[in-house]
Order: C-alpha cells, then sequence, then structure tokens
C-alpha cells in the first residue's frame, strides 16, 4: 500500500489519465480473452455434433438469419470467423503492449530529468552533503529500475484483470471443478511467495548497497588516478571492486533465477491439472469422455491462458518487491523542496554591508558568531585565517550561496532575500581553489553554459593571460583540455577559470584560495593578472599567505568564527 502510494506521488495528473485509459484498455483485452477461451466450447460442439445447429435455439437462430443451406458451410464460416478473430485479438494485444511499453519507458525520461533538475535547484548547503556517486547511480540506474517497476505493476494489472473474467468464465462451466483449481493453485502460490519473493526482495536490497559501492568505487578511483598509480595501491582498490562487483551480480542471478521458478512451476502444475481433470471426468463417467470433451477444452484453453497470467502476476510482484528501493530512493530524492528564487533586479553602486551574522552547520558548533563588516564597490578585500575558521563559509554567505541563520547582508540599502539573490548571483565571479574543467574545448569551458562568443572568449582569455600560449602552442580556443584539465598545468587551468570568472563581466570577483596551489613565482604572476583585470572590479580573496593579499585595501583575520581587529 504504501509502495502505491509513493508511486501515485511520482506520477503527474495527465500521467493518471494516461494509466486510467490504459486501465480501461485492459479491460477490453480481458473480455476479448475471455471471449476467445469461451467460443473454443461452442465451436467444438457443434463441429463434433451438426445436429446441435438443430437442436440448440442459439446456433440455430444464427444459421437461419445469415441463410445457411449446408450445416458444413455454417462449420466452415464459423471456423472462419473465429480465425479473423484471433488475429484481431493478436493485433489488438500489440497495440495494448506498444501502449504500456511507451507509457512505462516514457517515464525514464521524466523521472531522470526531475531528478536531474531537482539537483540543480537544491540549495547549495545541501548539495554539498550529497555524494556525486549517489546522485549518478540515481539518475541512471535506479530511475531505470523504477521504471521497470512501473511496467511490472501495469502488467501485472492488466493479468489481473484476464485473470478475473477467466476465472468467471470457469467458475460459469463448472464451478465445482474451478473451485478445486483455485485451492489447489491458492496454495501453491502462497508457498510460491513465502519461499521465493522474500527471497527476491532481499537480492533487491542488497543489489541496491552493493551498486552504490560500485560507483563510489569508480568515482574515488578514477577521480584520484594519478595517486593511485604513485602509490601503486592498485590491487586494494581491485580487491574492493571485485567484493561490490560480484555482490552485485550475485544479488542479479538470485533475482533472475528465482524470477523463472515461479513459470517452471506453475507449467508443472498446468500439465498436472490437466491430467486431474481427466482423472476427474473419468471418475464421474465411468467410460469414455467424449461427452465431456467440450468442457474439458474449455479448461485446456483456459489453463493454457490462465497460468501465463498467473506466471506474469508473480513475475511482476517479484519485480516490484526486487525494484521496490528504487521507489522509495527516487520518492526520496524528489521530495526535496528546489530553491524559489525570485527575479528581482538588485543594484549595486555603493557597498556590501554584513550585520551581526552568525551561521553554523550543526545546532551546537558555531561557525561564525557576530560579523559585521562593510565592503565598499570597487575595494580589494582579503580574508586569512586558519583552516576551519570561517573564512570561506564568511565569503559563501555573502555571495548567496549559503544564508545567514541570523544577521543579515545587504547590498546598498537592500536586503539580499530569495527575491533578488538571483541577480546578486549573477554579479559574481567565482575562481575556485580546485579548478574542474570538463572534456571539451577552452571556448566551451571559458563560456560554460553561456552561448560561446568567440571574440568574449579570446578577450577573456587575453585577459588571464592565456590566449597568446594558446595560440601559440595548442589550438587556441579550440584547445581539448581533457577531463578535469588533465592536459593542461596547474597555472593553466587556474589562467583558464579567471576567463570563466570574467566572462559574463561580473562586479565582483571571488578568489577562494585560488592560488594556493600554485608554486610562488606563478602564484605572483597570477596574482599581477588578477588586480590587473580587477581595477574596475570588487575584489574578495581569501588565502592563507599573507603575501597574496599585499595590495589589499583591508585584510580580516578571522579565528574561531569572529573577526580579529
Amino acid at each position: 500500500m504504501q509502495t502505491l502510494q509513493k508511486l501515485r506521488q511520482l506520477l503527474s495528473r495527465r500521467d493518471k489519465i494516461i494509466l486510467l485509459w490504459l486501465l480501461l484498455f485492459s479491460i477490453v483485452i480481458s473480455l476479448i480473452e475471455m471471449i476467445g477461451i469461451g467460443v473454443i466450447m461452442p465451436f467444438i460442439s457443434v463441429a463434433s455434433d451438426f445436429s446441435k445447429i438443430q437442436t440448440d435455439n442459439y446456433f440455430h437462430k444464427i444459421y437461419t438469419f445469415l441463410s445457411f443451406s449446408k450445416p458444413l458451410d455454417f462449420i466452415v464460416a464459423f471456423g472462419v470467423a473465429l480465425i479473423i478473430f484471433y488475429i484481431f485479438r493478436a493485433v489488438l494485444n500489440l497495440v495494448y503492449l506498444y501502449a504500456l511499453n511507451r507509457f512505462s519507458q516514457g517515464r525514464y525520461h521524466l523521472l531522470a530529468y526531475r531528478l536531474f533538475e531537482n539537483y540543480m535547484g537544491m540549495e547549495y548547503r545541501k548539495f554539498i552533503d550529497k555524494n556525486s556517486s549517489h546522485l549518478f547511480k540515481n539518475i541512471i540506474n535506479e530511475a531505470n529500475n523504477l521504471v521497470t517497476l512501473i511496467s511490472a505493476s501495469l502488467f501485472m494489472m492488466s493479468e489481473i484483470f484476464v485473470l478475473i473474467l477467466i476465472y468467471g468464465m470457469l467458475i460459469y462451466v463448472n464451478w465445482k471443478m474451478t473451485l478445486l483449481l483455485t485451492i489447489f493453485l491458492g496454495t501453491n502460490i502462497v508457498l510460491l511467495k513465502i519461499f521465493v519473493s522474500s527471497k527476491i526482495k532481499k537480492a533487491g536490497e542488497d543489489r541496491e548497497v552493493f551498486q552504490q559501492s560500485f560507483y563510489e568505487i569508480m568515482n574515488k578511483s578514477f577521480g584520484n588516478f594519478k595517486i593511485i598509480k604513485l602509490k601503486t595501491k592498485e590491487k586494494p582498490l581491485l580487491a574492493e571492486f571485485s567484493k561490490a562487483s560480484f555482490g552485485f551480480a550475485e544479488s542479479n542471478i538470485k533475482n533472475q533465477t528465482l524470477a523463472q521458478f515461479p513459470r517452471l512451476f506453475l507449467e508443472m502444475l498446468g500439465f498436472s491439472l490437466v491430467a486431474i481433470i481427466v482423472i476427474y471426468l473419468v471418475l464421474k463417467y465411468q467410460d469414455n469422455i467424449q461427452g465431456a470433451l467440450p468442457i474439458l477444452m474449455v479448461f485446456v484453453v483456459g489453463l493454457y491462458r490462465l497460468m501465463p497470467s498467473v506466471n506474469r502476476i508473480f513475475n511482476s510482484y517479484n519485480q516490484i518487491l526486487f525494484y521496490s528501493k528504487s521507489l522509495h530512493i527516487i520518492h526520496n530524492e524528489l521530495i526535496y523542496e528546489p530553491e524559489e528564487l525570485g527575479d528581482d533586479i538588485l543594484e549595486f553602486k555603493k557597498y556590501i554591508r554584513v550585520e551581526n551574522l552568525s551561521f553554523s552547520y550543526e545546532d551546537d558548533k558555531k561557525i561564525l558568531q557576530d560579523i559585521n563588516l562593510t565592503i565598499r564597490k570597487g575595494e580589494k578585500i582579503g580574508f586569512v585565517g586558519e583552516s576551519g575558521s570561517g573564512k570561506s563559509t564568511l565569503v559563501d554567505l555573502i555571495i548567496g550561496l549559503y544564508r545567514p541563520q541570523s544577521g543579515k547582508i545587504y547590498i546598498d540599502d537592500t536586503l539580499i532575500e530569495s527575491r533578488n539573490i538571483k541577480s546578486w548571483r549573477r554579479k559574481i565571479g567565482y575562481i575556485p581553489q580546485s579548478v574542474y574543467l570538463f572534456d571539451g574545448t577552452v571556448a566551451q569551458n571559458v563560456a560554460f553554459g553561456s552561448k560561446i562568443d568567440e571574440k568574449r572568449v579570446k578577450a577573456v582569455l587575453s585577459q588571464a593571460n592565456i590566449l597568446d600560449f594558446l595560440e601559440k602552442h595548442q589550438q587556441g580556443i579550440d584547445t581539448l583540455v581533457g577531463e578535469g584539465g588533465i592536459k593542461l598545468s596547474g597555472g593553466q587551468k587556474q589562467r583558464i577559470a579567471i576567463a570563466r570568472a570574467l566572462y559574463d563581466n561580473p562586479e565582483v570577483l571571488v578568489l577562494d584560495e585560488a592560488t594556493s596551489a600554485l608554486d610562488n613565482d606563478t602564484e605572483a604572476k597570477v596574482m599581477n593578472e588578477i588586480y590587473a583585470i580587477s581595477k574596475d572590479k570588487t575584489l574578495i580573496i581569501i588565502a592563507h599567505r599573507v603575501s597574496t593579499l599585499d595590495r589589499c585595501q583591508k585584510v580580516y583575520k578571522l579565528e574561531n568564527g569572529k573577526i580579529c581587529e
């Protein structure tokens, strides 16, 4: 019930309308399936005894209405009509299966998009608590697994209708025999649920755990490939990967093997039931069973169609159990509320003012306490302090990535709020300590989501003092940087990061320990370039070395979350 509730919450109103139509379609299919089995008995009955055309009221009316002159013509026409009906039945089933698959598989795009949209709209503070390997897994695997669960649910619903209608017809033909079949089948299905379904559910839980580990190991291994090669630590990682990979494979082996067991078991039951029915009829009539042949054929054909339905229901149920963890994961990931930010314009003409600002990641551990400061437009400001002193957190608050828990931040005389924070963030050019360049060209990395203006790209690369190098020694702005910028040196990556920060012409330039990984000579050159290009900008620098801040007009030192005078 909880699974159904979560599934309903994930589906849109349009999805639910489509589901309703599919449900109605499945009822029509079920009726056709029932008719397809039901017409076998009268056809065999009249074909084995032509006299029934005259003695049976329904046959006689049809025979007369259609003006048949020979019983043989009637039987042949009946058979041809059946063939046409079964062709129609097959085509309709195919259309229904296409509609089911189109709906269920089409949900992958929507779920993956909603997950990605949700992650992109997540507050920065919440995002940093996430593991990127978990996010990849959720979008790629868990969303796809959930589609399998949705598909299994739809197939199960359609087969349940078929099951109900065929059972209803069998009860009408011979309720005693059907009751015995129900008890026999029901008992065995309960046993299957107890001994098979519980193991499949456990295998599904194991799958999620091992797959999560799978992604984490790959993420940390590929991200630290250089260190691994230097430390020659491949073997421990391979052992970790082997454990996760084997566990993941084993959980799938269990699922796929156990998933086939019900089919084989039910087929064995089906053939046994046919034999039981024949034995029952022989005992009942104490003679040959030619008179009961139509009834026998109905039950044989009914079981022939019924057993696959039971198997599909059971298989779908087991798939729902195996992938139920994916439903819980996707549901939990989509209940996060994205930031709701307005489009009010925020002007920055005079100053940034921080008043009585405090902040903590945990309730009992304050990172910042009662911070007060003013940064005038065009000033060059530095923050220094030991690791953990709160300087990066303070700047993240100033540039609008975090929200103050107490205190306020003003731009001129306007309070930074949800309605105007987008406008404020767009004024920021940010150069991080660890620069991530994606696998693409220099131009793509500089524009980073914006439309590529080649003149602007060259202008900011020239400002960052790297354009000449790229044009003389590489392919200019079309130079491929490799994943993570692996084809470039640290200083070159930093210069491209500077160009990226300048591309949208920000009013505030922030350096978050951006030169701490560079050697002294390279740092001095980069800082000269930064001071030169930020003459008309407000510059905020976070640094460990005071020498980096020698041209700042003010330098604030943070200790234990407070500004030291």
